[in-house]
């Protein structure tokens, strides 16, 4: 680990995979190493973590000094686990000052000191949990998919009989064909997996009480599973007016957020022929997708809530639990589906709230790239998922158009597609390599989209250069200039004129124009922004003006 990474490790501080501790508070190594295990047994009981030595509880970097051996730390840390623990230990330069930090893994197995402690990472801190505990709560059946567990503690009495037949009506509504709706109460909830008999009991799954749960249930068994929703006025962004704070069942939730959404919603008519389109700020279609992809997809074993916070002109939803193995910013849209809560997905999926389990991330992107409106945006930190859903529309002449299009011709572009033109109508021209990164998919993928496009007669190709053909230029009154020559990029027209300007001393406007194809109002803008960046300077004005390397 670099100087840099431990930098921002720092800065966001203890997390529910970071811990301080501090090396100059110890007296000996015996105490240090005393002060780690039990943090280590934490992690390796949780998510795994790590732990760094040097560093004070409010991240003021103290050092560790004097004589150590790392070897020995990690043989002393083997010692005092039961089972015995292995670890990673590395040395870090930090601001002159030497930190050790310590990691640990998340291997399935259960975890004590040698003296029989077993903790758990709860949050930022490291609480107490023995291992008689740990089937307390929840089942011993060890299952990939937490919310399928079973819950020990619970009873039919746990059970909201009125969400249940709300439930039911709202699938009649959603597919008149289901026959769920017409089972009796347990049959349907045992038939989604949310009930199970446990010695001729009935117990609710982790998914059936966040589903058909009383309130108080849910605070009981599972006080993390809230949701708290902040409004902000546009008088004051830094404070909250309004606040909900909700432990209720998924359903509940999602429709009692959307009417709060909805409420506040503005409306933008777009005339398409005879046809009118409505645009909304926030779509209902995308909020409750991104909303539900949130609480379906966060870790339930991980303390805190669900965040969501509406703006003006964006929706910020926050949720525990960070991307899954393979997951990234830069894949999100095609990875292949891993629901974290796997039943919860297929029960949202059963009650006809999603088209299909996953993460449904491509349909808020397609539903956001046809509105005209900026592309979502999913930040990682920590141990969270941020998306943020802005509620501008950039691009009213390509929805207009995009609409039509596809109307007119009966074709339905690709979520690729849209986003190809998308970009093209922003940025004149797009590269087979900057559509492979913008859309996610593969070469042979991409290229079937382009060639599409090309078919459809809205993309031409010039070199390896894909652009809009002088049609649609018109159609969407893009802001980029349709040249005569389409291959001049401002970085090529840059090049050239500072070629030919160390040829020949100077160039003119005119030259410019003639030498790259542009139209006068092109020529100028390029001049000005090759004189911001201190390329070129003007050594004449009016009519003869001229230019020169500066």
């Amino acid at each position: 680990m670099g100087e840099q990474s431990l930098k921002k490790i720092i800065e966001q501080g203890e997390t529910i995979t970071v811990e301080f501790k501090s090396w100059i508070k110890a007296n000996s190594m015996k105490d240090r190493i005393n002060l780690v295990v039990p943090e280590l047994i934490a992690f390796a009981n949780s998510k795994g973590g790590t732990v760094y030595l040097g560093i004070e509880d409010d991240g003021n970097v103290t050092g560790c000094f004097g004589n150590y051996d790392l070897q020995n730390i990690c043989e002393s840390i083997y010692e005092k686990t039961r089972p015995p623990m292995f670890t990673d230990i590395e040395e870090i330069d930090y601001q002159e000052k030497k930190i050790i930090a310590i990691s640990v893994a998340y291997d399935g197995n259960t975890y004590a000191t040698s003296d029989g402690r077993c903790l758990r990472r709860l949050g930022k801190n490291s609480k107490p949990y023995y291992p008689d505990e740990m089937s307390h709560i929840y089942s011993v059946a060890q299952t990939p998919d937490f919310s399928s567990q079973i819950i020990a503690e619970s009873s039919v009495n746990d059970i909201n009989l009125m969400m249940v037949y709300s439930l039911k009506e709202k699938l009649k509504i959603r597919d008149a064909d289901s026959t769920l709706p017409e089972m009796d109460d347990m049959a349907f909830l045992r038939d989604l997996g949310l009930i199970a008999e446990v010695n001729g009991q009935v117990k609710l799954t982790i998914a059936g009480l966040l589903f058909v749960g009383k309130d108080n249930s849910i605070h009981r068994l599972l006080p993390q599973a809230e949701v708290i929703y902040l409004h902000y006025s546009k008088d004051n962004l830094e404070e909250y007016n309004v606040r909900l704070d909700l432990k209720q069942p998924i359903i509940m939730i999602l429709d009692r957020l959307t009417e709060k959404v909805q409420n506040d919603n503005k409306i933008q008519n777009v005339q398409i022929g005879l046809f009118r389109l409505e645009i909304a700020d926030f779509s209902e279609k995308v909020f409750q997708e991104a909303l539900l992809n949130a609480l379906s997809h966060r870790d339930y074993q991980q303390l805190g809530a669900v965040y969501v916070k509406h703006y003006p002109d964006k929706i910020v939803i926050e949720n525990p639990g960070g991307f899954l193995e393979g997951i990234t910013e830069k894949n999100i849209i095609t990875h292949p589906s891993v629901p974290r809560n796997k039943l919860i997905a297929e029960t949202l999926q059963r009650l006809k709230y999603v088209q299909r389990t996953g993460q449904g991330v491509d349909i808020i992107f397609r539903e956001m790239v046809s509105m005209g409106k900026p592309y979502p945006v999913y930040r990682v930190f920590n141990d969270a998922v941020q998306l943020i859903i802005a509620s501008a529309t950039e691009h009213i002449d390509f929805v207009k158009f995009i609409v039509k299009e596809q109307d007119t011709k009966q074709i339905f572009l690709s979520l690729s597609e849209l986003m190809i033109m998308r970009y093209v109508a922003d940025n004149r021209q797009i590269k087979l390599d900057k559509a492979e990164e913008l859309t996610q998919v593969s070469g042979d993928e991409v290229r079937k989209s382009l060639t599409n496009l090309i078919r459809y007669g809205l993309l031409e190709t010039s070199g390896k250069e894909y652009m809009l053909t002088a049609r649609v230029y018109e159609a969407v009154k893009s802001d980029v200039e349709y040249t005569r020559d389409k291959t001049v990029q401002y970085i090529r027209a840059k090049e050239m004129i500072a070629e030919y300007i160390k040829m020949h001393g100077s160039i003119t406007k005119v030259t410019v124009q003639e030498l790259c194809g542009f139209s006068k109002e092109q020529a100028r803008r390029t001049l000005e922004k090759m004189q911001k960046e201190n390329i070129i300077k003007l050594t004449k004005a009016g009519r003869y003006a001229k230019y020169v390397l500066y």
